[in-house]
């Protein structure tokens, strides 16, 4: 097969073959398709599409590329949640302990920050020691003794994945729903799970920007794991604004810190909602609720406890991380408002990318993130301000960044002389 032709066949608009996608994938793989191929047909893909069949293939290629964690010996139902990512978006720190308190494993294969939005594993990168990168043996048996752990993929999970996931960062092609269903559930049924809970983002700080499109996209990730015998729900959830009160990794790691300990911040209350209601899902699917009330209900009382909180830290534990040295921020820069009025519009995707300026985020793949950088967001959209209020606090270790990145961050946020309505957070249950 000539690579070139399988990109022109799919440049035109027309469907590859199961063998066509194979030989592919499995040549980018084993490095003998270049990049610039890879790349070629990441876009041709973007532009033109895929069949439910081709996206099936891709899925299978991207799956058989590497190992299947084998977790048949385990008798505790293995469950996990996957978000399609945004700003803030932090729950499955909270929700991982819930559900793993509850008696049901939770076996979390993360990742990194993709574009403006932020990644599990950088966030809990910032815990200083905190390892992700362990072995298939050792997360097995963390899982089995401890009932969760977060790893990286490794090299023997999904290894066409890892490789293209870091291609499409910076080709412009993340925001393809082939290449997501593909990326996501080759690695979530990699894992050896028997139930899964989707968290769909849409909005304007989200890769799907509407509603209806988000949807299509949960649906489409359904199908898969549908197909492949597992258990799915899915949660379709507003991002036109940044979810909590910070973005950015050791900021994020406190906010949870400070949800699980029942510190009850204003400004923490739909991290907490979103973590409940996603903990609620995923307790129905592993049995251990008999309705999704009910689930809801058991993971409030989990968090409330202080279970949530001990789960975590032993968590931290067995993957080397110690909380108490948690980074602070060295500088930090207050943004305040002018004038009086109500939030009416904040651009989300606009500030994940100020993030990426302060090197919270990655712009390419070998960036070095600075584990305190980040933003505070004090108002939310429907609330009143008065002039010299504080909108944002952006924080890090490079004052000049912050500074030359606080013009740009007061303008994501839109006031309005009369109150609008606050969002909804959950749009709809699939």
């Amino acid at each position: 097969m000539l690579p070139a032709e399988i990109i022109k066949k799919k440049r035109n608009g027309q469907s590859l073959s199961n063998e066509e996608i194979q030989f592919f994938i499995r040549s980018y793989t084993d490095g003998s398709l270049p990049d610039y191929q890879m790349s070629a047909l990441l876009m041709a893909i973007y532009f033109s599409g895929m069949n439910e069949a081709e996206t099936l293939s891709l899925t299978k290629a991207m799956l058989n590329s590497g190992v299947v964690v084998d977790f048949s010996n385990l008798a505790l139902h293995k469950v996990d949640k996957h978000s399609t990512g945004g700003v803030g978006d932090k729950t499955s720190l909270i929700l991982g302990p819930i559900v793993a308190a509850a008696g049901v494993a939770v076996p979390m294969i993360s990742g990194r920050g993709l574009g403006h939005t932020g990644g599990t594993l950088d966030k809990l990168e910032s815990i200083p020691g905190f390892n992700t990168q362990i072995s298939i043996d050792d997360f097995k048996s963390m899982i089995a003794k401890h009932g969760i752990s977060f790893i990286g993929q490794t090299k023997e999970i999904c290894p066409a994945d890892k490789k293209i996931y870091a291609l499409r960062d910076v080709t412009a092609t993340v925001e393809s729903l082939p290449l997501i269903c593909a990326s996501i559930m080759s690695k979530k049924l990699a894992e050896g799970i028997d139930s899964l809970v989707l968290d769909v983002k849409f909005g304007n700080g989200a890769f799907m920007k509407t509603a209806e499109k988000a949807e299509e996209l949960a649906r489409a990730l359904m199908s898969i794991a549908q197909g492949y015998g597992k258990k799915v729900s899915a949660l379709i959830t507003n991002m036109n604004q940044p979810l909590g009160r910070f973005a950015g990794n050791a900021l994020e790691v406190e906010e949870c810190l400070s949800i699980m300990k029942n510190e009850g911040h204003p400004m923490d209350q739909d991290t907490r909602e979103l973590s409940l209601k996603l903990s609620a899902e995923m307790l129905y699917l592993a049995g251990k609720a008999k309705t999704k009330a009910d689930g809801y209900k058991l993971a409030t009382e989990i968090l409330e406890s202080g279970k949530a909180l001990a789960k975590f830290e032993e968590l931290c534990k067995i993957q080397g991380g110690d909380l108490s040295r948690l980074p602070k921020p060295k500088h930090q820069v207050l943004i305040k408002s002018t004038e009086d009025g109500f939030v009416s519009t904040m651009e989300t995707e606009k500030i994940g990318v100020i993030g990426i300026q302060i090197r919270a985020g990655r712009a390419q793949t070998t960036d070095l993130i600075e584990p305190t950088a980040g933003i505070q967001f004090h108002k939310k959209v429907g609330d009143k301000v008065s002039a010299g209020e504080t909108l944002f606090t952006l924080f890090g270790a490079d004052e000049v960044l912050l500074k030359a990145a606080a013009p740009h961050l007061e303008k994501t946020m839109t006031l309005s002389k009369s109150s609008p309505s606050k969002p909804q957070l959950v749009w709809k249950e699939l």
